[in-house]
């Protein structure tokens, strides 16, 4: 694999990481969505790292070994000739020798002694390490640590949090901020990487009633007893059933290994091939049952504490959430399973009975939980003349100066029909035009592009704040270069006024899908002449 293969965003994770270590001491974290590549991120930095020092000794740790065998065949992708080996009871593999070992936790924890001196530890899926200095990951790092005190640990992860903590840079984590974000899935499915997630309003519901908590989670065996009963898991598959259509991949995470087996015997009982995967079921038979599922010859899987990390099928386009939990970062895991481009280029269809994507808010801005199950992230708002993203409590934008109404009300109810967050109303435009604008308060220049439908439709300005500093005027910037590349306007023009001018006279979208953000509104999607194909800016 060259250079060349990389997605701008895995070099740019790549370039951050060599950027974060001369500028911070501790270990660093890279975040990235699920499905972006961490393998790949990971495979070329190990390629890099013993090209240029030849001498450096790295270790991959990792807890399941499907995940083992994911990131050492990235390796091998990238590197043919890698001099990598492989340490996993569940691969029957205990190599040492290598400059490179690929390992799991469970395996490895007690051998400290025998791995012996390394520069580097990677950790995939580094959010499972406990914040404590306690459990299997922390003393095996320690262990290493007392043969090479300047050992650095490195971890890879699409969740940065843990239930009942916070972020795994919250003292006294093992991870050090600031946490290295090269991308997000906004991004990554704004730019085709990833694909889009639905969601719908269920007309079945699981009851979480009575159920008690314990660390923060729903106690196992008062969960299960709630939710798996008979009649509604009835209704629950009769009704993935009626909104399925053409769908072929379905994939139900259920609540126990009882829960999925009872689900995976009303879908044969309604015809649907089905098989079901726990932690009870043998290797073999799960491999083979995978297998069968990624071939078509399975329709439907359902399972329990199983497929949620190192399962990777793309064209899984159907995810049945019947498993409560309070922890977003399993929630994550979950809906991940459908992010991967399909073969088909379809979407992935989230059917949640679970209520979780009401609880823990669409997966491009979940709550993170806070200590002790309280605080988290509180709700922010988007200033309507910048889109600067402000606390929810700040009442003039720092960004711009714009002051909310004092009486104004916001509300941030999270639904459960809108996954990814990006869910609005159509509207087909007449025109629009393009203008200057100058901010009330900030008394700075931007650029206002208003929106014009039939009359009963509101009249929606949107705002490119692209000569004020930092992220704003990038955003605003990055957005403005889409739209003029899309519409063949240069952005070299002799004044703004010029600019403003060549973009009213260009082709304008014949569609918009906007939301309302309080008393304005925040325009989502643009959709072209051309083939109605879907732009997202």
């Amino acid at each position: 694999m060259s250079e060349m293969n990389l997605r701008p965003y895995q070099r740019k994770a790549i370039d951050d990481l060599y950027a974060w270590f001369p500028a911070h001491s501790g270990n660093p974290c890279i975040v990235l969505p699920t499905g972006s590549g961490k393998s790949v991120i990971l495979a070329k930095f190990c390629e890099e790292a013993l090209t240029s020092w030849p001498q450096t000794r790295i270790l991959i740790l990792t807890h399941v070994r499907e995940l083992i065998e994911q990131d050492a065949r990235a390796l091998v992708n990238i590197w043919p000739f890698a001099p990598m080996g492989i340490y996993s009871a569940g691969l029957g593999k205990k190599e040492l020798e290598y400059a490179i070992t690929f390992a799991g936790i469970q395996s490895i924890w007690r051998k400290a002694d025998e791995v012996g001196f390394m520069d580097l530890v990677i950790v995939d899926e580094c959010h499972l390490i406990s914040h404590k200095d306690q459990g299997s990951y922390r003393v095996f790092l320690d262990a290493l640590k007392e043969r090479n005190p300047k050992l650095r640990v490195i971890g890879l992860t699409a969740t940065p949090f843990r239930l009942g903590h916070g972020l795994i840079t919250d003292k006294p984590a093992l991870f050090s901020s600031p946490l290295i974000e090269s991308t997000s899935i906004k991004e990554l499915q704004a730019e085709g990487y990833l694909a889009l997630l639905r969601s719908k309003v269920t007309k079945a519901k699981l009851s979480t009633e009575g159920v008690g908590k314990r660390g923060g989670e729903f106690i196992e065996h008062e969960l299960q007893k709630a939710v798996d009963v008979q009649e509604t898991s009835e209704a629950v598959v009769k009704e993935v059933i009626s909104r399925a259509g053409d769908r072929k991949a379905w994939l139900f995470f259920c609540t126990g290994v009882e829960h999925a087996r009872h689900v995976r015997d009303i879908l044969l009982e309604e015809d649907v091939v089905a098989e079901c995967v726990t932690g009870d079921t043998p290797q073999a038979e799960r491999d083979r049952i995978i297998e069968d599922f990624k071939a078509g010859r399975i329709k439907a899987l359902t399972n329990a504490n199983v497929l949620t990390t190192g399962f990777d099928y793309p064209d899984i386009d159907l995810i049945v959430m019947m498993r409560p939990t309070m922890s977003p970062g399993l929630y994550l895991q979950m809906v991940g399973r459908g992010m991967r481009l399909k073969s088909h280029g379809g979407d992935c269809l989230v059917l949640d009975f679970a209520g979780v994507i009401e609880q823990h808010g669409p997966i491009t801005d979940v709550n993170i939980p806070g200590k002790k199950g309280k605080g988290g992230v509180a709700p922010s708002k988007l200033c309507p003349e910048c889109d600067e993203i402000v606390h929810a409590s700040v009442m003039t934008c720092p960004a711009c100066g714009y002051e909310w109404p004092k009486k104004e009300k916001e509300t941030y109810r999270l639904r459960n029909d809108d996954i990814m967050g990006i869910e609005g109303k159509m509207m087909t435009l007449t025109q629009w035009k393009w203008s200057v604008h100058v901010g009330a308060k900030s008394e700075k220049e931007m650029l206002m592009c208003t929106y014009y439908g039939k009359l009963s439709d509101p009249i929606i300005r949107e705002y490119f704040c692209i000569f004020h500093t930092g992220g704003v005027s990038q955003r605003a910037m990055a957005r403005l270069k889409r739209i003029a590349d899309h519409c063949h306007v240069s952005l070299m023009q002799p004044t703004t006024e010029a600019l403003c001018d060549a973009l009213t006279a260009a082709e304008a979208p014949y569609a918009i899908e906007y939301k309302k953000d309080g008393k304005f509104f925040q325009v989502m999607d643009r959709f072209w002449p051309v083939q109605g194909i879907k732009v997202r800016t």
